[in-house]
């Protein structure tokens, strides 16, 4: 049914129960499976005297590069765990909800498997809610893990 599992994760603990849960999934009905992270923008605050040099915004994107190879470390040995192959995919300097959403439509995939902590009211306001972001704009089907 699902032959294509786009499982993103920002390598929280929470963001593994998703994890975990997409790459049983998988190993159930022999899906492909493809790891999404992405990393934010250096923020630039415009208007503001001080701009990060290039070195400082070139040591922000090796450190965002060595956190998502650290995330795939992890979630690579949950897969072989498992049994399951992965693909992975870091997305830089962007917003994780654009590239998820992004990632699924380039790559074919057919089902989004993604953790949540469930947030409500103000903290969703404030916080935001990258699931629910992915949810309300989804053309394929989010399978949200809590």
């Amino acid at each position: 049914m699902y032959s294509h599992i786009l499982i993103p994760t920002d390598g929280s603990e929470l963001a593994q129960n998703g994890v975990d849960h997409g790459l049983s999934l998988a190993k159930a009905l022999g899906s492909r499976v493809t790891i999404i992270t992405a990393t934010d923008a250096f923020p630039i605050i415009y208007g503001r005297e001080w701009q990060p040099s290039p070195e400082a915004a070139k040591i922000f994107e090796e450190e965002n590069s060595k956190a998502a190879g650290d995330i795939f470390s992890k979630v690579k040995a949950s897969a072989d765990q498992v049994g399951v192959d992965v693909e992975t995919l870091h997305v830089p300097n962007a917003i994780a909800a654009d590239a998820i959403l992004d990632a699924a439509s380039s790559l074919g995939c057919n089902l989004i498997v993604m953790a949540s902590h469930g947030r409500t009211g103000l903290a969703k306001m404030l916080l935001g809610s990258q699931a629910s972001k992915v949810v309300s704009s989804s053309t394929v089907p989010v399978l949200i893990v809590r």
